[in-house]
């Protein structure tokens, strides 16, 4: 969408503010379905709620008809695209919390996440090739909602919630997920494991005796099983009693700020501040995300040989990759608003900037899989609503302080 932009804002001659309010759209429609699909990805699975979303791609068809009838069906689409698209994050991290074990979660949360970008530097060129073609800006979402149903199909076949339900896994590689989660939370295994039961959340040190197979420390006993389809009751209060978890959300919330107001509006940057051709915006995009792929994966396995080949602590890991990629980012954004006179310039700053800010990635996404494994759809879209807030207001405020103050600097500010 932000790439559509460009060609939007010039064919109906919108300002900042308007592409403002049309970018953050989305996140209100976000925001308002991310616990509801937490909740379900973690009762029913998360095959079933990831693919719900993706069926919502059609609404991409709408976008161009929309956007021709008035902004206020464009909003309005963009709104129910990002209700569909909510339970995405929840779904992922809940399926990652059963389908890999606990030595391997830091890698599979960047593996996956970083495959996330892997569309974006794919999308981003093709967008703009497709905007600038004789199909025009409308040919992108028509391109990239039949790209969503074909992969909907496939999912709806051969996805599963659970590795004990999917044919096609081996009986030994079945065997070694589920005893090494039960070793990782066995009663032998807690006291000799370097992150120390502060890390986890746990309901007494009693407790410990009762954890078996993946039998969540937050789950009250008449619930222990590691089954999605076991959980009866959520322990809200329990939960939001938890400084791992208030610890989670504040730092979602934060990070929300930067990463969406980049993500939505770094292509407009480069055009208007820049003065980037609007041909190669697609291309000055895609390739600080595309060394963000490289190191993101990078990261996971050097958090996962921290943790249990050199023995460093969870929580010294997690806290230490996280200060790398907040740090690494805010100083390349100062950088680039302060030092950067050409383009070339700032796409090196903001490309070294994007490089350590994939650290981030084995922070508090893998945390959320950690701390209680059984409630990881749960804790995910509780962190995401947390992110989607300033996702909605952050992406229009800076729409809003571009139009009145007609500075394109301030977006990185």
């Amino acid at each position: 969408m932000s790439i559509a932009m460009v060609y939007m804002a010039k064919e109906f001659n919108w300002d900042h503010s308007i592409q403002g309010y049309i970018l953050s759209s989305f996140y209100f429609g976000y925001f308002a379905s991310q616990i509801i699909g937490g909740v379900f990805a973690d009762k029913f699975g998360g095959k079933r709620v990831l693919g719900l979303p993706q069926h919502g791609h059609s609404l991409l068809y709408l976008t161009p008809i929309s956007a021709r009838i008035n902004i206020y069906c464009l909003i309005l689409c963009r709104i129910c695209l990002g209700i569909g698209e909510g339970a995405s994050f929840p779904s992922i991290q809940s399926l990652i919390s059963k389908w890999f074990p606990p030595e391997e979660r830091s890698r599979a949360v960047s593996t996956i996440f970083v495959s996330i970008f892997i569309g974006v530097v794919i999308a981003m060129p093709i967008s703009n090739m497709l905007g600038s073609s004789q199909f025009g800006w409308a040919s992108i979402f028509w391109v990239f909602a039949i790209i969503g149903f074909i992969w909907s199909v496939i999912w709806h076949f051969y996805g599963k919630s659970d590795p004990r339900d999917y044919s096609g896994i081996s009986k030994e590689e079945l065997n070694w997920i589920l005893e090494s989660k039960s070793s990782f939370y066995s009663e032998d295994n807690f006291e000799n494991y370097q992150s120390g039961s502060r890390e986890y959340i746990m309901i007494t040190d009693d407790d410990r005796s009762n954890l078996q197979n993946e039998n969540d420390a937050l789950l009250p006993k008449n619930q222990m099983s590691s089954r999605y389809h076991d959980i009866r009751k959520i322990p809200w209060k329990l939960i939001f009693s938890r400084r791992e978890v208030w610890a989670i959300l504040l730092d979602q919330f934060f990070n929300a700020w930067g990463y969406f107001i980049l993500i939505n509006w770094l292509p407009i940057f480069y055009y208007e501040y820049f003065h980037v051709d609007i041909n190669l915006i697609g291309y000055y995009t895609a390739l600080p995300y595309f060394l963000y792929i490289i190191m993101g994966f990078t990261s996971g396995y050097i958090c996962d040989y921290a943790i249990h080949q050199l023995k460093i602590r969870v929580l010294t890991v997690r806290r230490s990759v996280n200060l790398i990629g907040t740090l690494g980012i805010t100083i390349s954004l100062l950088f680039v608003t302060y030092l950067a006179k050409t383009s070339l310039q700032g796409l090196l700053i903001i490309t070294i900037g994007f490089v350590l800010y994939s650290f981030q990635l084995s922070s508090i996404n893998v945390s959320q899989t950690e701390i209680a494994p059984k409630y990881t759809g749960l804790i995910t879209s509780l962190s995401n609503t947390c992110g989607a807030v300033p996702a909605f207001f952050g992406v229009a405020l800076t729409g809003w302080i571009l139009e009145i103050t007609a500075g394109g600097e301030v977006i990185i500010d």
